[in-house]
Order: C-alpha cells, then sequence, then structure tokens
C-alpha cells in the first residue's frame, strides 16, 4: 500500500496461532485502520459425515467438534434428537448433565485464562491457571474415566451415575478451584501490566454487540442479557438457575471478569446439585428410528449460544445436522473493535472472544 499503509498476513501458519486460520490487517504505521479474516483451514465435513451414521453413532462423532467443550455438542444433539422422539431424560440423568456441563465450563474458562494471559505476556499466570485446571480434569476424569471426550450422554440419558465417595471428591476440588478463581479475579482487578493490556481496550458498547449479533460471555461483558441457561432453561436449569453474570464496561478487562465471576456461580450452582441431587433412572428408552421432523436444540456452551439444526426423515439417521458454534457468531466483534488499536493488541483482541477454530470449522 501507499505511504505508510501497509498490509501485514497473519496466518494460516504462524506462531502465534494455535489453530490456523488467516488474518489480514490493514496498518497506518502501527496503528490497524481495517482487518479480514477467513476461516476454514480445519473444515472436517463432520455435518456431511453425519448423514452416513445412526442417531447413537453421531453421539459420539459430535463430541469430536471440540475437545475443550465436547460435552455441550453431545448434549445439543441429544435433546434435539429427544425431542423429535418425544423422550425425556429422567430427573437424575438431566442433573447430572449439568454437572459436566458446569466441570465443563469451569476447566474451558481457565483454559482460556491461560490463553489470554499467554497473548498479554504473562506466562507466570498461564502456567499457574493451567495447573489448576488440571484439578478440574481430574474431577472429569473421576466420573467419566476420560479427561477430553467425556462421552457422559446417551440419547435419553447418561451413561454414569455420581456416588457419595465422588461427590466428596468434587466438592474438595471445587473449594479449591474457588480460592483459586478469587486469586486470579484479584490479579486481573489489580495487576497493573495486566491492566495496561486490558482496560479500555477493544471497547464493545451494548448496541453495536447486538448489531453484530454477539454471544456468551463476549456479549454480557458488553451488557447484553442473554443466557440460554436462563432464558431458555435445558437439562436440570429449570430446577437448578443459574444467575447470569454481566458486565457494562464493554473493553478486554471485563471480559475476563464475567468468565471469572461465571466460574463462582458455576461453583455455585455445583454444590447446589450435588447435595439435593434427584433420585430416578439414568436412562429413558429411546427408539431406534427417530419420527420425521425438524428441531432446533439449544445449549449455552462456555463461548455463548450453540445450537443445532437436525432433521429426520423416520429413519435411523438423520437426514440433515447443521450446527452454529458461539466463535462464529463472535468473530464480528474483533473485525469491528480492531480499527484504532495497535497492532500488538490483535492478539489480545482475539484470545477476548476465546476462540475455537476446530469448532467453527467443523
Amino acid at each position: 500500500m501507499s505511504g505508510e499503509r501497509f498490509v501485514i498476513p497473519i496466518g494460516p501458519q504462524h506462531p502465534a496461532l494455535k489453530e490456523p486460520s488467516h488474518f489480514e490487517i490493514f496498518v497506518d504505521g502501527e496503528q490497524v485502520i481495517g482487518a479480514t479474516l477467513r476461516l476454514g483451514y480445519v473444515h472436517r465435513g463432520i455435518e456431511k459425515g453425519a448423514e452416513q451414521r445412526t442417531w447413537t453413532q453421531n453421539l459420539y462423532l459430535m463430541e469430536r467438534i471440540c475437545g475443550i467443550c465436547s460435552h455441550v455438542h453431545a448434549l445439543a444433539f441429544s435433546q434435539g434428537v429427544e425431542a423429535l422422539a418425544g423422550v425425556q431424560a429422567p430427573p437424575r440423568a438431566r442433573a447430572i448433565r449439568q454437572v459436566i456441563a458446569e466441570l465443563e465450563r469451569l476447566h474451558s474458562h481457565l483454559l482460556w485464562l491461560g490463553v489470554a494471559a499467554h497473548e498479554a505476556g504473562f506466562d507466570a499466570l498461564f502456567m499457574y491457571s493451567w495447573r489448576d485446571r488440571e484439578v478440574v480434569m481430574d474431577l472429569l476424569e473421576l466420573l467419566s474415566g476420560n479427561r477430553v471426550n467425556y462421552s457422559a450422554n446417551l440419547l435419553g440419558g447418561v451413561k454414569f451415575d455420581i456416588t457419595a465417595e465422588q461427590k466428596v471428591r468434587i466438592l474438595d476440588g471445587l473449594n479449591f478451584i474457588e480460592e483459586r478463581v478469587h486469586y486470579y479475579l484479584g490479579v486481573v482487578n489489580t495487576d497493573e501490566t495486566f491492566l495496561a493490556r486490558t482496560r479500555g481496550v477493544g471497547l464493545l458498547s451494548r448496541d453495536e454487540a447486538e448489531r453484530l449479533g454477539a454471544v456468551g460471555p463476549t456479549a454480557r461483558a458488553s451488557g447484553v442479557t442473554r443466557d440460554v441457561r436462563v432464558d431458555a432453561p435445558y437439562a436440570a436449569y429449570s430446577e437448578f438457575p443459574v444467575k447470569m453474570v454481566v458486565s457494562q464496561q464493554g473493553d478486554l478487562q471485563a471480559r475476563f471478569v464475567v468468565r471469572l465471576d461465571e466460574c463462582f456461580e458455576s461453583i455455585r450452582v455445583l454444590r447446589e446439585i450435588l447435595n439435593n441431587m434427584p433420585e430416578s433412572e439414568l436412562v429413558a428408552r429411546m427408539p431406534r428410528r427417530i419420527p420425521a421432523g425438524e428441531v432446533v436444540s439449544r445449549v449455552e456452551a462456555p463461548r455463548g449460544e450453540l445450537f443445532y439444526f437436525i432433521v429426520s426423515s423416520g429413519g435411523d439417521k438423520p437426514e440433515r445436522v447443521k450446527v452454529r458454534t458461539p466463535s462464529l457468531a463472535n468473530w464480528g466483534t474483533v473485525l469491528a473493535t480492531a480499527p484504532g488499536h495497535k497492532l500488538a493488541d490483535i492478539p489480545m483482541l482475539v484470545a477476548g472472544i476465546d476462540p475455537c477454530f476446530s469448532c467453527n470449522d467443523r
């Protein structure tokens, strides 16, 4: 470009990117004046592959859309298929689904905190948060036998129960995590170097967030009161409701605070469920062939609203499975807030939405 204006390409292979994507950053000196994004580098054809597999086989395929939020993908798919079949999972199964979902939220937010801190050059916080995240992964392994793809869901219910011994272990782990999250919240709100990278950076007004269709903590940090767990409760969220965490600040610091406050809310509701677990069977009977019809299944993933559009033709395989992940909804906020910032702020703006390219591209 002419004068001091340049186009800086970043990706799809770049040391700063953990997953492949291609950014074109338009700069005037050090100041960003525009940005474009190209996605699709990790497309795996999962939606098309779902049409060749049975309903049960697809449960495992959907879990592999994302390694961080695998449970909510399987949960959204399970609830959609159950709605088509006119079946509701038993109360205890729904409560266990919520337990896994909120543990997964803790895991996701702690993982994100480390990645975002790393992008800011705060590697001590990165290593601390990932060390503490191991406690949550150990609890998920205790319940399911797996640390990544938990395979907790069945069509019509769940695979495993929570024993009295496991309950004690989970509550002990939550006490430890709660103490650590208090510490991280203090760091995020008081560390001067960190605040220089987050306070007033990436400001997104409520109106702009609404216009761009932002979801999850990204939207709630800008004052948008939108949370599927509250607006359209699923699993056991009607019996064990959560309080929506919202901030009016709208900058990167607010996105940190909202996610950490959500950790406290997850810990609170987990304790409530574990101390008041309903008694029932774990699985309801499901037909092998799902009646013809279509359904939209919505859940609140750690990054925001995830929904599945599922079509059945009355057979043992789906006619169509369409997935809309929260990362796709939030990318517009990065491109909209980038102009006016320094080039060095771009990695933090990207990390601020907690993107998942694997989810996004499928």
